[in-house]
Order: structure tokens, then C-alpha cells, then sequence
């Protein structure tokens, strides 16, 4: 009460945890309008109290309700103008492609929001609003964009066997129908409703164009180098590894190093920090290294296509690096908790449905905060080179300690070998992302020489693909280990207990 900062922090946490407590259960039409009704008494209760810890407790409780709000109203109400509304019935249904396709070894997913639709004997109300998932054969493509018609059985998603809620975890993109075995069509009005819609289409055009370019990169990708280190570079500067080898994708997952080939805030971090420490080593300014690397982060999420989870993934990566640049730890947990906050308030769900989610932030957390103590416990070398690696080596034991309790309770497995595999490739990544960049560039320009550039870097990859695959393929370089969320949450407690008697928040300096 008597540190503004605290008092924020608070705050941004009671809203959290609103948000995380009406994520966990069934909610019911009566809870919205008595939370409504809780949140009036409570704010008139705030502005009439004048003691100070009475008030500040009532506060406390305004932003847990706050948050509760936030999650009811994401909850879409079964009315006829919401596509969830038709769920079991066959419908003919036209849609927009309103994400990135995603392509399988078999098939291709496509998330489309409803435009209109019809069922055998009525017609849709003309507001109808909500988003539907399906999934086609590999060929024809359909882009983002397009418009499609459709004629399918409307199916609610249904959580799996083994207690996997896929309902909620298709909520958190706002889906809540699914179209099983569609009949399609392309809409032979697409372009021209683009160019009806003029400055309104803007956003789409741009986007579609994004997409172009990147499809254009995978495919220079794919000409420069063989698979599977075409695949693994398409990993490297975009996130894509569906054309990895499954065999080869378990390597990964077993070697603890499947980061640095998928988009999240602990890859991009982790990313960002080794360039940091590149930049640095190569003789730039930390401030100038620093702009370098948020510009490199900025012009990555608008080539990727600045997706909900590439643009998180983002800011998890600009703010490990304004970590550095800011030096106080009270003043870095704000900017985490508000962000935290702010991204709840735009999508309420990935708090407990998005892994991705969980691991940004926990990863983030390790980095900034895990990272102080075990640099201060190690012995660092004066030499600048050796120092690259111990900055290297310290970053990915705090990101492993951070997000490890969560990974055996989501996924089950720990990695023995990941902080040696880490340590022995992280080195090459800024190097590979360079110089591979450079050579699809340089394709684009005059072929021959882009080839002679990624036979180069061909290297680099092989010398990662080899160690991947000897340390995945031997036995004892994994446990399979899978704990309660109870014994979760014990473990993070002793993680966090030594910074709290620290006192974390007392302004202390990276």
C-alpha cells in the first residue's frame, strides 16, 4: 500500500488470477450478471471506504472480479447470429480464410470466419459472426484471405479421451465449430469483393502479400539446400518443421533443444540474447546492439505474418532484451505483469488453454530473473569469447529451470543432455540465421552464388542435424516423468522461495 509499484503489481496479479479461476470451470448464464452486479456494490464501496487497507483489499477484489468479467464475456452466447449456435446441423456455409494455412504431411488446416449461411430449410441471420476450422487435401491451395464455400456437417469440438480439452483449446482462437468433411468450392467472388472493399481490404492484401513472400523464401529455401536441412533453415528463420522427418523431430524433443526451430517467446529470447551477445562480441555499442536485435525481432513477427502467437512471442523477446537495458528487476516484473494483463484482456483463454503461453512467460521470467542468481554463482571469464559461451550456457539453464516443472506436467519428459546439446549449438544459430538469410537473398539475385554461400552454411546444419540425432538417439538422453499440477506448483514455489526471501522487488540491479 505505501509502494505504487507493489500496488500495481498486485492489482495486475488479483486480475490474473480472475481470469485463471473462471478459465478452470463450467460457467453458467446466471454468473455474468451477479458478477456485474458484484462489481457495482464493490466500486461503490471503494469510492464511499476511507481507510486505506480496507480500501486497498476492496481494490484487490475489483480487479479478480475485473478479470472474471473479462473471461465471461469471451464466452460467445448461443444466439442464431453465432455460427456455434448451428452446431449439428448441415450447413452451406461461406467463409473467409482468416489465418495462415497450415500444411501437414496429408493435409492442410484452414481457420475461416463465417460470412453467411444457410441451413436445408432457413437462412442465417445476416450479423452471423463466429470462426469454424476444417481440414482438405494438400491440392488446390486456398490462401489467406479467399473466400470459400462450403458444405458440411457444423460439429462441437469435443475434449478427447485422455482429458485433452480441445474445446478450450480451439476457444482460444475464437473457434467454436467445426466443419467435418467439407465439400468445398472457391468462391469465384473473392478478388472482386477485395477491390470493392478498397482501404477495408488493405489489411488482407498486405497480409496475403506477406504470406507470398514468405511462401517465395520456403521455396528458395527448398532449391538451396536438401532435406532435411532445407527443413531445418525453413525452422530457423520462420518456425515451419512440418517437413522435418518425424524420427528426426523426436531428436529434437529428446536433445531439449526444439526451441530454436519453433516460434515462442522462448526461442525468439533465447534468440535474441545470443545475437545480443553476438553483436556485442563484434564491437557494437550495447545500446546500438540492443536496437539492432529489436529491429531484427520487429521485421521477423511482419515476415512470419504476425500471428497472435508469432506477435507474443515477440514482445516475450523485446522484453528479456529491455530487461537488460532497464537494469531493475522491480521495474521489469511491472512491465511483465502489465503485459501479462494486457494480453489476457485481448484473449482471455491462452492463460490456461495455450501452452505456448505458459512457456513465453515462465521462460521469460527464468531468463530475467533465473539468470542473476546463476551468473552470480558461477565464476565469470574475463575473456570476451569464453564469456560469449558462459552468457550463452547461463540463459538456457535459466530458461530450462524456469519452464522444466510445466514441461513434465504438459509433456511428460525431461531432457538430460539439454544443457550441453544448447550450449553446443546455440553458438552456430545467429551465424546459420545470417548466413542463411543472406543466401536466399543472394538466390533471388544470381543463384550460383547463393548456392555457394548455402553450401557453406549446409555445414553448419549438418554439424547441428549430427549432434542432434547421436545425443536423441541415445537412451539415457531423456526421462519420461510426468507429475501432478499439484506437485507443479510445490516446485515452483521452491524455485521461487530463494527470491523472495531475496527480496526481488526491492530494486535490485541485473
Amino acid at each position: 500500500m505505501h509502494s505504487k509499484s507493489k500496488t500495481f503489481l498486485a492489482f495486475c496479479f488479483c486480475f490474473i488470477a480472475g481470469v485463471s479461476l473462471f478459465s478452470l470451470q463450467e460457467n453458467s448464464d446466471w454468473q455474468f450478471p451477479l458478477f456485474i452486479a458484484a462489481f457495482a456494490a464493490l466500486f461503490f464501496a471503494v469510492m464511499l471506504w476511507q481507510k486505506k487497507v480496507w480500501r486497498f483489499a476492496l481494490l484487490c477484489a475489483l480487479f479478480f472480479i475485473l478479470g472474471g468479467l473479462r473471461f465471461l464475456i469471451s464466452v460467445p452466447k448461443i444466439t442464431p447470429s453465432s455460427i456455434k449456435y448451428y452446431n449439428g446441423e448441415k450447413m452451406e456455409v461461406t467463409a473467409a480464410v482468416s489465418e495462415e494455412p497450415e500444411a501437414g504431411i496429408s493435409n492442410v488446416k484452414y481457420v475461416a470466419k463465417v460470412k453467411s449461411c444457410a441451413g436445408q430449410s432457413f437462412v442465417c441471420p445476416k450479423n452471423i459472426s463466429g470462426k469454424i476450422i476444417f481440414w482438405l487435401p494438400l491440392y488446390p491451395r486456398y490462401e489467406y484471405g479467399e473466400e470459400l464455400n462450403l458444405s458440411c456437417v457444423l460439429q462441437e469440438p469435443k475434449a478427447s479421451p485422455d482429458g485433452f480439452r480441445y474445446d478450450q483449446y480451439l476457444a482460444r482462437y475464437g473457434i467454436w465449430s467445426v466443419c467435418g468433411n467439407p465439400v468445398i468450392a472457391r468462391s469465384e467472388t473473392t478478388k472482386q469483393s477485395l477491390a470493392k472493399n478498397g482501404i477495408a481490404a488493405l489489411p488482407t492484401v498486405a497480409r496475403n502479400d506477406m504470406l507470398r513472400l514468405k511462401s517465395a523464401v520456403a521455396n528458395q529455401v527448398d532449391k538451396l539446400w536438401p532435406e532435411p536441412k532445407s527443413s531445418l533453415m525453413a525452422g530457423l528463420l520462420y518456425g515451419a518443421r512440418s517437413g522435418l522427418p518425424t524420427e528426426l523431430l523426436e531428436d529434437f524433443n529428446r536433445s531439449g533443444i526444439t526451441h530454436i526451430i519453433a516460434i515462442s517467446g522462448y526461442n525468439i529470447s533465447i534468440i535474441a540474447l545470443a545475437l545480443m551477445s553476438f553483436f556485442i562480441l563484434a564491437g557494437l555499442s550495447r545500446p546500438r546492439a540492443f536496437w539492432a536485435v529489436v529491429v531484427g525481432i520487429i521485421l521477423f513477427v511482419l515476415f512470419t505474418g504476425a500471428s497472435a502467437s508469432v506477435v507474443r512471442a515477440g514482445i516475450m523477446g523485446v522484453i528479456v532484451l529491455l530487461a537488460q537495458q532497464m537494469g531493475r528487476l522491480s521495474r521489469v516484473g511491472n512491465v511483465l505483469a502489465l503485459t501479462a494483463a494486457l494480453m489476457l484482456l485481448f484473449n482471455p483463454y491462452v492463460l490456461v488453454w495455450d501452452a505456448g503461453f505458459q512457456l513465453s512467460f515462465l521462460a521469460t521470467l527464468g531468463l530475467v530473473y533465473l539468470s542473476l542468481g546463476i551468473a552470480s554463482s558461477l565464476p565469470a571469464p574475463r575473456n570476451d569469447s569464453i564469456n560469449f559461451f558462459f552468457q550463452t550456457l547461463v540463459q538456457t539453464l535459466s530458461a530450462i529451470i524456469a519452464t522444466l516443472p510445466l514441461m513434465l506436467f504438459q509433456f511428460g519428459r525431461l531432457s538430460i543432455v539439454a544443457p550441453l546439446v544448447n550450449l553446443l549449438v546455440l553458438w552456430i544459430i545467429p551465424w546459420l540465421m545470417l548466413f542463411g538469410f543472406a543466401a536466399v537473398m543472394l538466390g533471388f539475385i544470381f543463384f550460383p552464388l547463393g548456392q555457394i554461400v548455402a553450401w557453406i552454411v549446409g555445414v553448419g546444419l549438418g554439424y547441428v542435424i549430427m549432434l542432434v540425432e547421436w545425443f536423441g538417439k541415445q537412451g539415457w538422453a531423456a526421462l519420461e516423468i510426468r507429475i501432478s499440477w499439484w506437485m507443479t506448483i510445490l516446485l515452483y514455489i521452491i524455485i521461487a522461495l530463494p527470491f523472495i526471501r531475496g527480496g526481488l522487488g526491492r530494486g535490485k540491479h541485473l
